[in-house]
């Protein structure tokens, strides 16, 4: 079979293409600093001259970084650091990411109020600087051509205009300078964060939505993020407490509660997802009813939390009631998964499922009417007291160095010490004899039992090991809702976590790995939270964003290596073609 390499016909002559994508991007730029409406009805008061607000900024944000990736193509010096990979599909990128924001900014002023005459000349401005960008970035040379058996359609064309060479070896920097990279490149990341949690308003959420998309897509094309890899690599045990520093910072960086209490529930979530994902990501048992190990941690500690509603009426200490939750999972983990997991594939899904079903319903029934009064039924258990450790109340306010830190900063804080829990074990388990086994199992269970792993054994292990980093989670989730009820642990809803949105955490992030499901819970629970006006067609967009991602990216936002090289071809035998030739050689010299 023949190869054939397509080479790519700029639409302009590329000094032009890229002399009007420079000035295009400064246009858009400029376009920022001047009034876009004459109205302050519109949520960010962009009527003012000279002082950009809400969505202007975003759209600055993306056209300097278009402008300067334009300006690095011109080979000016300082700026090629800035494309070590690809030169041209970071600039088409940062400018389709401009062109959208630019674009959704004009239509949300048209429609809310009330048409395009609205517009001041700013925005008429900014939205054809940012069409120009676009048009003359299509006219820049491809990074790649394009290697097919066949002649490639348009959409190919345009695909393959987005892909880019992974970035050549870096200069050797000393040690300082690559550590204050990594420090200054999580400080980044912080702001970046911290800035989508406290957008006051859905219309910027929307476009910070949309330009960090792009932006990020931007930054991996130019080969910057693979540079940061792999100085995190490098500096692995540095890379990890920067990481951890900088979310410990978050609650410093707030002046309410408000969107503290969203980073709580993030966390909570990616805490249960990353144990889902010891599940389902290392061993591959696809469970659809892990939610249900989340209450009953949840549950556990508020039984035994003191509150006037518990059965029970006794209070365990903290430490006690995270290590009763955690060994009441383990037991429910233990006893679900005994029996069920000689199953496999579509029959282990049916049967976990009903579990989490039978959980929900049998704790609606807990109420000394249907069965014994235990969880008071539908009621829930409401009225549970906040913690206090060691005399930390964590209900009251704090103040720590000069900071006042409200009643959910302390829960942030007590989540993410638990999330580092999760994470030690999942690193640890993953690279350990255990954990190479459960791969073994993913991969293909009749093999791995032939060659001596006990499958039985080592995926009960992995089923109740994922319950009980579950049920540490729901301990302290019980405190910070200060309520549970059967409603909170349902297979499929709008509010997550539920189950369908915890293994959608998983595979949206990249199964296998740690900051992927960390990175798809925290989408997963943001991206509802901030546009609850869409609340009603939240399912049908989860799962046309399933949808895409399967087909465009199926090894998830952050994939390990197994995965790339499962999911996309890479153009090469898995054995070298001398060996296959000698292979041939000597077999018909034996057969002869």
């Amino acid at each position: 079979m023949t190869t054939n390499t397509h080479e790519t016909t700029p639409v302009l002559a590329i000094p032009a293409a890229r002399a009007a994508t420079t000035a295009g991007a400064a246009l858009t730029l400029a376009s920022t600093f001047l009034a876009w409406t004459w109205t302050s009805e519109f949520p960010g008061d962009l009527t003012v001259t000279g002082y950009p607000g809400g969505l202007q900024v975003l759209t600055l944000v993306g056209a300097a970084l278009t402008l300067l990736f334009a300006l690095s193509g011109y080979g000016i010096k300082g700026l090629g650091w800035l494309t070590p990979g690809g030169s041209n599909s970071p600039v088409r990128l940062a400018a389709l990411g401009v062109l959208g924001t630019m674009g959704f900014t004009v239509g949300a002023i048209s429609v809310t109020l009330g048409g395009v005459v609205n517009l001041e000349p700013g925005a008429w401005i900014g939205l054809v600087g940012a069409i120009i960008t676009v048009v003359a970035s299509l006219g820049l040379p491809h990074d790649q051509d394009i290697t097919d058996t066949t002649t490639p359609s348009p959409l190919e064309r345009f695909l393959n205009s987005l892909r880019a060479p992974a970035p050549g070896r870096p200069k050797e920097l000393p040690s300082w300078a690559e550590i204050l990279i990594i420090v200054a490149a999580f400080g980044i990341g912080l702001f970046v964060v911290t800035y989508g949690i406290d957008t006051a308003y859905p219309e910027l959420f929307i476009g910070y939505l949309i330009i960090s998309a792009f932006a990020v897509a931007a930054l991996f094309k130019a080969g910057l993020m693979a540079r940061l890899s792999a100085l995190t690599t490098k500096y692995r045990s540095i890379a990890v407490a920067a990481a951890f520093v900088a979310a410990a910072v978050f609650p410093f960086t707030q002046n309410t509660d408000q969107y503290t209490l969203i980073a709580v529930n993030i966390l909570i979530f990616a805490t249960v997802a990353l144990g889902l994902n010891i599940v389902v990501g290392l061993a591959g048992l696809l469970d659809l009813g892990y939610v249900a190990f989340l209450g009953v941690g949840a549950y556990t500690a508020a039984l035994v939390s003191g509150t006037t509603a518990s059965a029970f009426g006794v209070q365990f200490p903290f430490w006690a009631s995270v290590l009763t939750g955690a060994a009441v999972s383990l037991i429910f983990g233990v006893v679900i998964g005994a029996p069920t997991l000689r199953l496999r594939g579509d029959y282990l899904a049916i049967v976990t499922l009903g579990f989490g079903e039978i959980f929900r319903i049998a704790v609606g029934n807990l109420d000394g009417v249907s069965g014994p009064r235990v969880t008071n039924g539908p009621n829930g258990v409401p009225n549970i007291p906040d913690l206090n450790f060691f005399g930390y109340d964590f209900g009251e306010s704090h103040t720590i160095l000069g900071f006042e830190l409200g009643a959910y900063a302390n829960y942030y804080l007590l989540m993410l010490l638990a999330m580092i829990l999760v994470v030690l074990v999942f690193s640890r388990a993953g690279s350990s004899r255990i954990g190479r086994a459960w791969v073994a199992i993913r991969e293909d269970e009749t093999a791995a039992t032939a060659m001596g792993i006990n499958g039985f054994r080592v995926k009960l292990i992995a089923f109740a090991l994922g319950a009980t980093l579950a049920g540490i989670a729901g301990t302290v989730q019980a405190h910070v809702q200060s309520t549970v009820v059967p409603e909170m642990y349902v297979f499929a809803g709008p509010v997550p976590p539920n189950s369908a949105f915890l293994l959608a955490a998983v595979i949206l992030g990249g199964m296998g790995t740690i900051s992927g499901p960390l990175i798809g819970a925290a989408l997963l629970y943001m991206i509802p939270a901030k546009l609850q006006f869409l609340s009603d067609y939240q399912l049908l967009g989860f799962g046309l964003a399933l949808i895409l991602l399967m087909r465009f990216r199926p090894e998830g936002l952050i994939a390990n290596r197994r995965a790339k090289l499962e999911y996309h071809e890479t153009n090469q035998l898995d054995v070298p073609e001398e060996t296959l030739a000698d292979t041939t050689s000597g077999t018909k010299k034996a057969g002869a």
